[in-house]
C-alpha cells in the first residue's frame, strides 16, 4: 500500500484500484490536530460510520466496499473505499443554531445567506433544517462559510442542488434515528464525492461525534449550551485554556481525554445499541 494522504485525524493509502481510509486517534478542533491522542476514537468513529453508511444505504450511496478487507495492524479503524472524485465543498445542514452558525446568526441574521427568523437564541430549533456549505480548507487553514450561490459557482447549479438535497435528506433521516434513540443532531457535515460512473456518493465519515453535534433530548434546553456527546467538550476546554487556536496547540490534560472517550463511547451505544467492548 501507499500512503497517499496524512490528515488530521485520517490517513489515506492506496491500494491497487482501492483506497484504504485509516481513522486514527488524533483529535482536531478549529482545524488544528491536537498533539494529544483519544483512545479508541478511531475504532469508534468507524464503527458508528459503518453503522450509518448501511442505516442509510437505501437513501444515498456510499464508498465502503469492505470493513474487513484492510491490513490487520488496522483492523477495526480502517474500511476499503472506492476511489471518488471528491466535491470541493464540505456539505453540512443545520437543525439547531449553535456553534459558528449562531455567532454569524447573531452578527447577520443569517447562516451562510439564509436568513432566519429573529430572536432566536443558543441552541433554538430552526424551523426546518438549512443547508450551510463551507469551503475544504487545507491542512491548517479553516474552512470558510459559504453561500448557495457560492456553491452554483463551484460546481454548477445541477450539483448544487444535488448536494444540498442530499445533505437535507441525510441529516433529516438520522435526526429521525437518532431522536428515536434520545439524541439530537443539532448539525452534521457531510463530504461527498463523484465515483467514475457519475454516481455521487457518501465518503469519508457519516454522522459521527467528528462531523456532528449530539446532544441528549432529556436535557436540551434552547437558550444554553448543551451538553455534548461529542468533540465540543474537548473545544470548550480549549477555549478555556487560552490556546489562541493556531497551531502548534497544547496537550489535553488526562481528565478532559477520559471524559471525551467516555462521551464518544455514550453516543456510540445509544444510537447503535451495540455495547462497547
Amino acid at each position: 500500500m501507499e500512503l497517499l494522504h496524512s490528515g488530521k485525524v485520517r490517513d489515506v493509502y492506496a491500494d491497487g484500484a482501492d483506497l484504504v481510509l485509516v481513522a486514527s486517534d488524533r483529535i482536531s478542533i478549529y482545524d488544528v490536530a491536537l498533539p494529544t491522542p483519544i483512545p479508541d476514537k478511531g475504532r469508534l468513529l468507524t464503527a458508528l460510520s459503518l453503522w450509518w453508511f448501511e442505516q442509510l444505504s437505501d437513501l444515498v450511496p456510499n464508498h465502503v466496499l469492505s470493513a474487513t478487507d484492510v491490513p490487520a495492524e488496522f483492523a477495526g479503524r480502517a474500511i476499503r473505499c472506492r476511489r471518488l472524485e471528491m466535491v470541493p465543498v464540505e456539505c453540512v445542514a443545520r437543525g439547531f443554531l449553535t456553534g459558528g452558525g449562531f455567532a454569524e446568526y447573531e452578527r447577520t441574521g443569517s447562516v451562510s445567506g439564509v436568513p432566519l427568523p429573529r430572536g432566536l437564541v443558543e441552541a433554538s430549533i430552526l424551523p426546518e433544517p438549512i443547508f450551510t456549505p463551507s469551503t475544504k480548507a487545507p491542512m491548517g487553514e479553516h474552512d470558510e462559510p459559504i453561500t448557495y450561490d457560492q456553491v452554483v459557482d463551484k460546481v454548477g447549479p445541477e450539483t448544487a442542488e444535488r448536494l444540498r438535497q442530499i445533505t437535507l435528506d441525510v441529516y433529516r433521516r438520522g435526526a429521525e434515528i437518532a431522536a428515536d434513540r434520545g439524541i439530537l443532531i443539532a448539525d452534521t457535515k457531510l463530504e461527498l464525492g463523484w465515483a467514475p460512473d457519475g454516481t455521487l456518493m457518501l465518503a469519508d465519515e457519516l454522522l459521527t461525534s467528528d462531523s456532528s453535534r449530539f446532544w441528549p433530548a432529556e436535557s436540551y434546553q434552547p437558550g444554553r449550551a448543551q451538553f455534548s456527546f461529542d468533540k465540543q467538550y474537548v473545544r470548550d476546554w480549549a477555549t478555556g485554556s487560552g490556546w489562541d487556536k493556531q497551531p502548534p496547540a497544547p496537550e489535553v490534560p488526562a481528565e478532559v481525554v477520559e471524559a471525551t472517550r467516555a462521551r464518544y463511547v455514550e453516543v456510540y451505544e445509544k444510537l447503535t445499541g451495540n455495547r462497547w467492548e
